[in-house]
């Protein structure tokens, strides 16, 4: 059986939404889109973003949210318990030393690496207007290709929340 991932956008993550909802589609997730259905400038992230959090903690399954920033996107979703969402705009060098499980990667995509092995991030919140189609398909597959470690540590923080 396929991973069940949500979709849900704003106006602002609306194109982006179905081109990576489509993509995803096509790698044999089972995908269920939960709006915006149409392009609306007067629509609020809310509507949408509670009832995909809703699902992806009720049905153990993944998320996949488009705002302009994905902060609010991510608040919103982020109040539901069960649910921990993690921010995307882009790509982005590591400064410091990171020691992570698997070692560390040099291609900017850390921030979702990390928050799938540690937190077991269930929802990925994209910046749509921080990010091209190129890095949101990237991240994508690597928030769904990559393993929670199930390091007792990680295992002890994630049951805190």
């Amino acid at each position: 059986m396929a991973m069940k991932v949500f979709f849900a956008s704003d106006h602002a993550g609306f194109a982006l939404k179905n081109a990576l909802a489509e993509h995803v589609r096509t790698l044999g997730y089972d995908i269920e889109d939960l709006g915006a259905f149409a392009l609306d400038p007067d629509d609020d992230y809310p509507d949408v973003m509670t009832p995909l959090a809703e699902r992806v903690a009720k049905e153990h399954a993944r998320g996949i949210i488009i705002g302009g920033s994905g902060q609010g996107e991510a608040m919103c979703a982020n109040r539901v318990k069960g649910v921990r969402a993690a921010v995307f705009y882009g790509p982005m060098r590591v400064t410091a030393a990171l020691d992570i499980e698997g070692g560390r990667s040099e291609d900017g995509y850390d921030a979702i690496r990390l928050p799938r092995r540690h937190n077991d991030a269930n929802v990925l919140s994209i910046g749509a207007r921080f990010v091209s189609g190129e890095q949101a398909i990237k991240a994508v597959q690597i928030f769904l290709d990559t393993p929670f470690s199930e390091s007792p540590r990680h295992a002890r923080r994630i049951a805190k929340f």
